[in-house]
């Protein structure tokens, strides 16, 4: 702290002049970091202007930019359950309309003709079925054939919240852990079951012919209409579990991007700076630099007093 010694006149001193030289070195540090913060905006721009504010801070910010790498796989995975889930509610229109041949294939009125003509009709919605799978495609991967399986993070926490969605649908639906896994054969072609139905292979549709009529023949049809009922109640299954899944993600996101504003909110209470209370140090900091030049000026000029002795 500087104090009011005059010097008296004594050589080689000065001390009013050194103290408003010390003074305008500090009013003059002053004015630099409040230029410094208005210039960047924080208030917080190395780890001596406030130790503790500098770990909180970066601390909040690898949080939420973990948070936000969650939100992003959120996203995908729920890409996933929904382009998957579309494709279920067109494979459930094409099935139904291969049951509704059926079921009238069953119709006694019809001859065998018409029968075959419902059993090539039906045979070109199971090639649909079987186009939509190869054509459900996310990030290069098929997620209907079988083989498809991603892990997601989706938050953060003791756990570090891990998804796996997975779409195998070679068996019966399951609703473990979120996962969808052994679920249901989405292949039509070559393959004796689908829809996790044993026996139900809608690539005999194809060789349905007047000599023989295969599963739309009289002692066949009542299996058949309900292999296929069982088959659409398994898909629906899968896509009303898919559609569990997607509410669950929404909530999700909801929550992340809750979480990313607190911690945005957060960081910018500990770093950034005041913009208002930063302008007004400035000027009572600009003001003192300019009474120090002031006040320096004329202590240098009190040795001139003491020449007067000579005189």
């Amino acid at each position: 702290m500087p104090s009011a010694v005059s010097g008296s006149g004594r050589i080689r001193t000065n001390t009013p002049a050194e103290n408003a030289y010390n003074a305008l070195q500090a009013s003059s540090n002053n004015v630099a970091l409040r230029q410094l913060r208005l210039s960047t905006g924080k208030r917080i721009n190395s780890a001596s202007d406030d130790v503790a504010g500098y770990i909180t801070s970066r601390s909040l910010q690898a949080r939420n930019g973990a948070l936000k790498a969650a939100l992003g796989a959120v996203g995908d995975a729920e890409s996933v359950a929904n382009i998957a889930q579309d494709a279920f509610d067109n494979i459930n229109n094409l099935l139904t309309s291969i049951k509704d041949a059926a079921a009238t294939a069953s119709s006694g009125a019809l001859g065998t003709n018409e029968k075959v003509a419902l059993a090539q009709s039906a045979y070109r919605f199971a090639q649909q079925i079987q186009t939509i799978v190869d054509s459900t495609v996310f990030g290069g991967k098929q997620l209907l054939d079988g083989t498809f399986s991603g892990d997601f993070v989706i938050g953060f926490n003791a756990s570090n919240s891990l998804l796996t969605l997975a779409v195998d649908l070679t068996t019966q639906a399951s609703s473990a852990n979120f996962n969808i896994s052994g679920n249901f054969l989405a292949s039509v072609t070559g393959n004796a079951d689908y829809a996790g139905v044993t026996g139900l292979d809608l690539n005999s549709l194809s060789s349905i012919s007047s000599s023989n009529l295969g599963i739309f023949d009289t002692a066949n049809i009542s299996t058949t209409l309900t292999s296929l009922a069982s088959a659409l109640d398994n898909v629906n299954k899968v896509a009303s579990y898919l559609g569990g899944v997607s509410n669950r993600l929404a909530s999700q996101t909801d929550s992340l991007k809750s979480q990313i504003t607190n911690y945005n909110a957060a960081i910018s209470r500990i770093q950034d700076a005041d913009v208002a209370t930063e302008q007004l140090e400035l000027v009572k900091a600009q003001f003192l630099q300019q009474t120090s030049i002031i006040t320096l000026s004329q202590a240098n000029q009190n040795p001139q007093q003491f020449l007067q002795l000579f005189r």
